[in-house]
């Protein structure tokens, strides 16, 4: 029997993917699990580099992340995966080629996000400097149906990662 899952965050940047899988790995690790992160940024540097940042180029990213999480979960590794993964249809395609997937959705309002963008991201792309930023100039489609919703904005981190676990453990994950 697999042992390993899938957990996949999406949401805007700044939503509080990165933090939440942190805690998250924290956790697991713990637990005496072998855990692999990855995270948008990070793949986009390492697994991704060249890709830019149209539908088929952001297509093509998630697809590799969802790639590697099938290959980490069926060789019992918890794979975490943190990247914005805007569209559905991609997140639904992976989702069917991933026995123990868990969707979490990380929501937060778009003027939260605005307001803990460390990196000045938003203020670009509401300018118009930056074309194609998921949120403002290109959409982000929800989940319709995610094991885990968070709102950012109400919950701490910590009582987020602890719903999470615990949803885990109600799944008979952990």
């Amino acid at each position: 029997m697999t042992t390993g899952f899938t957990i996949w965050f999406t949401g805007l940047s700044g939503a509080g993917k990165s933090t939440l899988s942190e805690l998250v790995e924290r956790e697991l690790r713990a637990r005496g699990r072998r855990v692999e992160v990855l995270d948008g940024d990070v793949v986009r540097t390492n697994l991704s580099k060249g890709l830019g940042f149209s539908k088929e180029d952001r297509d093509t990213n998630i697809r590799r992340i969802g790639w590697v999480c099938e290959v980490l979960t069926r060789n019992d590794v918890v794979a975490i995966s943190a990247a914005i993964s805007p569209y559905r249809a991609i997140r639904d395609e992976i989702r069917e080629k991933i026995d123990r997937f868990v969707e979490v959705f990380v929501d937060v309002p778009l003027e939260v996000a605005i307001a803990r963008d460390t990196k000045g991201l938003y203020k670009k792309a509401l300018a118009g400097e930056i074309k194609q930023f998921t949120g403002v100039s290109d959409p982000y489609e929800a989940p319709l149906d995610p094991e885990v919703a968070i709102d950012s904005a109400a919950e701490t981190p910590a009582q987020s990662a602890a719903r999470i676990i615990a949803k885990l453990e109600a799944l008979g994950y952990l």
